[in-house]
């Protein structure tokens, strides 16, 4: 069977190529054989594997799946053979989630719904794991707050979005380009406002000031942010770090994804005064520690109910065939896929 692979090159670049590769004959006490059906792409975070010195030359690429159960090992509780399951490989997984078949240990699977598609199953993992751990875990979301979710209909935007508003909390999202804010304002359940940052007439701290009547965001979920006046064109659209604390409110969070932000005296003097916080968004933390280990099964499981129930409705591209997989996980490292792509098995 052939698996997804990917390698960093010495100029910087990465190559994606589909080799044979081979399930272990033995199977472990707590694993459990998956013939996978979906396997949905996300970009690899070579940095991450390089910091937790998995030392692998060869990257597994796909770790958010959906299949069925072949076989469990003799200590496994949860599952039995012809289950339907959905579940992300750790960061440590020797197999690419686009193998036919994989071993995946129990604690990192949860029941599918039947009613929920292969396809949607895979698609909803990562992101809504990830929002869950941002409007949740980090920023405590409750009834009655207004959270800011900057790029507003990217794939991890929408479910932040909607797990938002299931919650009753008031979003306002930042469009990138025109196609988005026409896609923003005709989301239901309705947002708040759009901020059209890639408009120079629409001013975005005036924009969310006037929408909060001055006093500020409870929460704030950013995709990354400019630390400094002079960076680079490709990040033209994102706000810069004094724009995000003059944005929170009184007793506000910030959810940041930027893992090299500095923040400077007068920064951290201004987010005193509001006494607001400030916390990193790192969803693959719940596999580091086992100890975690119920908390993220009950993300994982209410993620899929949710699903289920219609409240996540992921942003996805038609499922591709597996020999299109390289061709489109390109896409997906270099950011230029706006949906989740899914690989078809």
């Amino acid at each position: 069977m052939k698996g997804l692979y990917c390698k960093p090159g010495d100029q910087g670049d990465v190559k994606f190529i589909l080799q044979e590769t081979n399930v272990p004959n033995n199977i472990g006490n707590y694993e459990v054989k998956v013939q996978v059906k979906s396997c949905a792409l996300s970009p690899v975070d070579f940095k991450l594997c390089e910091d937790l010195k998995l030392g692998k030359e060869q990257i597994p690429v796909g770790r958010e799946i959906a299949g069925v159960v072949l076989q469990v090992g003799p200590k496994v509780k949860f599952f039995q053979p012809e289950d339907e399951v959905v579940g992300i490989l750790p960061l440590d997984a020797e197999l690419s989630g686009l193998c036919s078949v994989v071993l995946i240990d129990e604690f990192n699977l949860v029941q599918k719904p039947a009613k929920v598609s292969w396809f949607e199953a895979a698609a909803v993992m990562k992101d809504g794991v990830r929002a869950y751990t941002a409007l949740h875990t980090l920023a405590r979301m409750a009834v009655g707050q207004t959270v800011l979710v900057l790029d507003g209909a990217s794939p991890f935007g929408v479910l932040a979005i909607q797990l938002a508003h299931y919650h009753g909390v008031k979003v306002i999202a930042t469009a990138l380009s025109p196609e988005d804010q026409k896609f923003l304002e005709e989301f239901r359940p309705s947002v708040a406002r759009v901020i059209r940052v890639w408009d120079p007439k629409d001013d975005f701290v005036d924009s969310c000031l006037e929408e909060t009547g001055g006093l500020g965001v409870d929460i704030i979920v950013d995709s990354g942010v400019k630390m400094f006046e002079e960076e680079a064109e490709a990040q033209k659209h994102l706000p810069h770090k004094h724009d995000i604390i003059t944005l929170l409110s009184v007793g506000g969070h910030w959810v940041t994804t930027e893992q090299n932000l500095q923040m400077d005296p007068p920064d951290s003097h201004i987010m005193f005064m509001k006494a607001a916080s400030l916390s990193f968004l790192n969803e693959e933390v719940w596999t580091a520690s086992r100890s975690k280990q119920g908390r993220y099964l009950h993300i994982m499981k209410d993620v899929v109910e949710k699903l289920s129930m219609g409240t996540f409705r992921p942003q996805m591209e038609d499922p591709v065939p597996l020999y299109e997989a390289t061709v489109s996980m390109e896409m997906v490292q270099k950011k230029q896929a706006r949906k989740r792509i899914v690989v078809k098995l």
